[in-house]
């Protein structure tokens, strides 16, 4: 055989690198989509605007003074909207957190008033009282399977009742008697109540503790396995339970929670002001909500962060001094809340969408 007639060996070119192949599960998206997509995102550009707005509209804002007294409207606010929005991850709300705080003030004032005993002895009586009402709550939720709204309704209607009755049996008037001359008192007050020097501002101790709170609040969902129970419980319970997560725990403790929250702003408002009125806090509890709502978390839970709820307790806040400090009506202030609130909920869904836009 010649060479001529032997087969010529193929010659193979690689071939030329194209644009690599991607699909919707493993596109990159862009960091500024992925930003938008944090449920907190969207209301600390709200905050933001606000503040600007009343800075320009209130001058008097301006003042250190007077952004102390905002940051201690927002704290009060604050301090029960995180345990409040870690319960709506959760996938559940409470209609009683309102009345709660005045149930925990009057039982700490009245039992020290009535026994002539020391201040925390009350303080820690009001405390198991409010866990147990807590407790309560989550217990009745997960054994009957009832929604939270009714148990959570029903617990507000029976504590608002208690209040007003238990009071004026107890004191024969609608308020507990003045604590301020018994023993304990400065002590607690210090604790739950005082006020320290910065710069010649006088800040509240109660700010100090919702910024803790909430640092606390973030490490232990985005941390620690009870976060993730959280988050698992309010995307789907049953696929939560299916996997090992201990559902009745964790939705009894998230109502546990929300009765320390109630504890602790409840104590404010009694060694503050010395006395409680026991019809109050009626309402509250809406405003609750809706400073976690605003905050980025949804009312069907498994979304949400507990920095989202710090802005906006700062917008109420903010909402709240800035309309007074303009010098406008403040009958206007509710209507401009549920504006904020509905122009919140639509911006978050709205950006929500687009950052989820495959």
């Amino acid at each position: 055989m010649s060479v001529a007639g032997q087969a010529e060996p193929a010659v193979t070119t690689p071939p030329v690198p194209g644009p690599k192949e991607t699909d919707g599960r493993t596109r990159e998206r862009p960091v500024a989509l992925r930003l938008l997509a944090r449920p907190e995102v969207g209301v600390f550009l709200g905050a933001v605007a606000v503040f600007v707005f009343f800075l320009i509209a209130a001058p008097a804002l301006r003042d250190g003074g007077s952004m102390a007294t905002v940051l201690y409207q927002s704290s009060t606010i604050g301090i029960m909207a995180l345990p409040v929005a870690l319960l709506m991850i959760g996938g559940e709300f409470d209609l009683s957190a309102g009345v709660a705080v005045v149930t925990s003030a009057l039982t700490a004032g009245m039992l020290s008033y009535q026994l002539t005993v020391n201040v925390w002895v009350g303080v820690i009586v009001a405390l198991v009282v409010s866990l147990a009402v807590g407790a309560f709550n989550g217990w009745v939720l997960v054994k009957t399977g009832l929604p939270s709204f009714l148990v959570t309704l029903a617990t507000f209607l029976v504590l608002q009742g208690v209040n007003l009755a238990v009071t004026k049996l107890v004191t024969g008037n609608v308020a507990t008697d003045d604590i301020s001359d018994m023993d304990g008192f400065d002590q607690a007050k210090a604790l739950f109540a005082s006020s320290f020097d910065v710069g010649g501002v006088e800040v509240k101790i109660t700010v100090v503790w919702w910024l803790v709170f909430a640092a606390l609040a973030t490490w232990v969902l985005l941390r620690t396995k009870y976060g993730n129970w959280v988050f698992a419980v309010g995307g789907s319970q049953e696929s939560a339970r299916a996997v090992g997560v201990p559902v009745t725990f964790t939705k009894i403790t998230l109502f546990m929670l929300v009765g320390f929250g109630a504890w602790f702003v409840g104590m404010h408002q009694l060694f503050s002001f010395n006395t409680v009125q026991s019809g109050e806090g009626v309402g509250q509890e809406l405003i609750y909500i809706a400073a976690a709502v605003i905050g980025g978390c949804l009312l069907t839970g498994g979304y949400g962060s507990a920095i989202g709820p710090v802005f906006g307790a700062f917008m109420f806040g903010m909402v709240n001094q800035g309309i007074v400090f303009a010098g406008w009506n403040p009958d206007w202030f509710k209507a401009f809340l549920g504006v904020m609130l509905l122009g919140a909920v639509l911006i978050n869904l709205y950006v929500r969408r687009a950052a989820t836009r495959r």
